[in-house]
């Protein structure tokens, strides 16, 4: 049975949501369209100076997964994905991509085929702004701290223990935020999905400013101040199911909305990792 193109990267987004340990569970070797299309995969690997901001675009097809460590430069690993009617042709496209670096993050092919993914893992200094864009693909941060300006269509988005201005969109994917510490370092954080499941989970003693809510879906939280209120006289559809809220004497604004999903709030151990 043949899967879509659509499912195939629906596939990847979930699949890079998390950074990989390793480059080999980053890039393996599959055949994840299936049917009857020969494909063929390769894993690029460069390193370039850091300049304290990096730009990725990731194309139609394929996710990017950004995270921090206490390094002074910037490690680039770009998964190639081909597929086609054959193993020979599907090489040729992996073989006639390449990846620029400067000044966006991107894949390029020679032959303007569009049989092919380029999926990003990118290893930054804790400190670094990042501009992310891709379309069918999801986007994962982990541990940095900057200005972050990111978007894609067809993707999950998940941030775990990022800082500073922060803003992110996606239309058709869930969104996972876990927050770390007492308080946000920063000016806040603003991320929202059109067709979407949203999870926030944070400390108990975490001092914010928090806006969240849904058209859409249900409402669960953990914590009292960020419940919905139960009018009798209405349905549960009916009711106006956005919440704002401070929690712990206030801090910086944390957004994190959806029209057409559910939202679990959730202490920083109590919601799904």
């Amino acid at each position: 049975m043949k899967r879509s193109v659509l499912s195939l990267f629906a596939f990847a987004a979930v699949a890079l949501l998390a950074v990989s340990a390793s480059a080999g569970e980053f890039c393996s070797n599959k055949n994840y369209y299936g049917g009857d299309k020969e494909s063929a995969v390769d894993l690029r690997e460069m390193t370039i100076p850091s300049t304290g901001s990096i730009d990725v675009d990731s194309g139609k097809n394929g996710g990017i997964a950004v995270k921090g460590e206490n390094r002074s430069d910037v490690l680039v690993r770009a998964c190639v994905r081909s597929w086609a009617d054959t193993g020979a042709e599907a090489k040729n496209i992996v073989d006639t991509t390449r990846i620029e670096t400067s000044p966006t993050i991107r894949a390029t092919n020679s032959g303007e085929s569009s049989k092919y993914s380029v999926s990003f893992e990118i290893l930054v200094p804790y400190q670094t702004s990042l501009k992310l864009r891709a379309h069918n693909g999801g986007i994962s941060i982990k541990s940095v701290q900057g200005d972050m300006d990111f978007s894609t269509l067809n993707g999950g988005l998940s941030l775990t223990d990022v800082a500073g201005d922060v803003k992110g969109r996606t239309t058709n994917g869930g969104v996972k935020v876990s927050l770390v510490g007492t308080t946000w370092s920063g000016t806040g954080l603003d991320v929202q999905t059109t067709n979407g499941g949203v999870k926030l989970a944070l400390p108990t003693n975490y001092a914010a400013n928090i806006e969240t809510g849904t058209v859409n879906g249900g409402f669960k939280s953990d914590f009292p101040e960020l419940q919905v209120q139960k009018d009798p006289n209405q349905k549960y559809y009916q009711r106006n199911k956005n919440v704002s809220a401070s929690l712990n004497g206030g801090g910086a604004l944390i957004r994190v909305k959806t029209t057409n999903g559910g939202v679990k709030i959730g202490a920083a151990d109590g919601v799904e990792q």
